[in-house]
């Protein structure tokens, strides 16, 4: 795939909830709608504001599908989790397209609760966050690292923490509901007992870590999970960008995690076991032997990419969480000829030589198609 051509075609032709055959491509995008039961975590000291949790859009939504071309029914997929703060799905259409056609499977986007098209449109436009973005700019002390991309992520989460749990628990819980659609034949596009393999981006190998730990119902025993630039323990990533949130909002959510969190919410009635996978994935001294023993279990059903340059979620940090013999073993570490970040790993624009992106590009995917297959 030239991939730098891909990305400017599919971004100039997709839109959201319009189903399409895409040119000179396998592929065609379908949309189906979901509607999430689990309420959201309202905090009863929670302001009502622009960001609070009371989001339509995050309940009820639409989520795109690549479904290659002929296929009317299948018995296999792949999950794509993205990344944290995403407020659209650009960066993903070639990804998704890449995987469906070199698999042959249907590739399923699916936003992690209050993103992309799971949160409104206000925050993601700087008209709307003008007053908040000056009020944390003065309270902040001209902090570098605020944005008008990252200011609604970092409001919230320096309103309330909690939410980087709470709103994980709901997308677990959305993912166990729709694979249980999938897999009792519920939804159109699949048969019965369909095999559902994962590729996971960023916060996105995060959550999909967990899910598998949890394993809600069974239903990812069987289950493939390729990471990319994922799969550090908590406390060794470092959230802090421009395009994720900003020094105040980090420092709230490591100071939380690592010293409120697990105290906080010791009572029985809060712990089972994706509260257990959660907690065992933010620090390496929690649950090490059996957090470490899980991922050696998963044995070749677990592969995946780091970056040398990765300053968010560095290569040490999934060494950390999978154990140093076990990420050597499944977790390969690349380092490009270009100048990239954990956020913009393939640049489309800028300095970057573009041939060379391209062949990163088509390095990493085909690395991952070939372990989904």
């Amino acid at each position: 795939m030239n991939y730098i051509n891909r990305y400017k075609e599919l971004n100039a032709i997709f839109d959201l909830g319009s189903e399409m055959a895409l040119p000179e491509s396998n592929s065609t995008i379908r949309f189906f709608s979901f509607k999430s039961n689990t309420q959201a975590y309202h905090s009863i000291f929670e302001p009502e504001n622009l960001f609070s949790d009371k989001v339509p859009e995050n309940q009820s939504f639409v989520y795109p599908v690549f479904v290659p071309a002929k296929v009317q029914k299948s018995d296999k997929a792949i999950l794509l989790m993205h990344g944290l703060n995403e407020r659209n799905w650009n960066k993903y259409l070639t990804w998704a397209e890449y995987l469906c056609n070199a698999t042959g499977k249907i590739v399923i986007l699916f936003p992690i609760a209050f993103h992309v098209n799971r949160s409104p449109q206000a925050w993601s436009n700087p008209r709307n966050l003008q007053s908040i973005y000056e009020l944390r700019r003065q309270q902040n002390g001209e902090d570098r690292s605020l944005s008008f991309a990252n200011v609604a992520l970092s409001e919230r989460i320096t309103q309330s923490p909690h939410r980087f749990y709470s709103s994980g628990r709901q997308s677990l819980s959305d993912i166990t509901q729709l694979v249980s659609e999938i897999k009792t034949g519920r939804h159109p596009l699949f048969s019965e007992n369909t095999q559902i393999d994962v590729f996971a981006y960023s916060i996105g190998a995060f959550l999909s870590q967990i899910t598998f730990m949890a394993n809600p119902q069974g239903f990812f025993s069987d289950s493939k999970l390729f990471m990319f630039c994922g799969g550090s323990i908590f406390s060794s990533m470092f959230g802090q960008s421009r395009t994720i949130m900003d020094r105040v909002a980090f420092d709230t959510l490591l100071k939380y995690y690592k010293e409120v969190f697990s105290v906080e919410n010791e009572q029985p009635e809060y712990i089972d076991k994706v509260f257990n996978s959660f907690n065992s994935m933010i620090s390496p001294e929690r649950n090490e032997t059996g957090r470490k023993e899980f991922f050696e279990a998963m044995g070749s059903r677990l592969s995946g990419i780091s970056l040398q340059n990765d300053l968010v979620i560095p290569y040490q940090g999934v060494e950390k969480a999978l154990g140093n013999e076990n990420a050597h073993k499944r977790i390969e570490l690349f380092d490009f000829d270009f100048e990239y970040t954990h956020e913009n790993p393939f640049p489309v624009n800028g300095r970057s030589d573009l041939e060379r992106v391209n062949t990163s590009f088509n390095q990493v995917f085909s690395a991952a198609a070939g372990f989904l297959s």
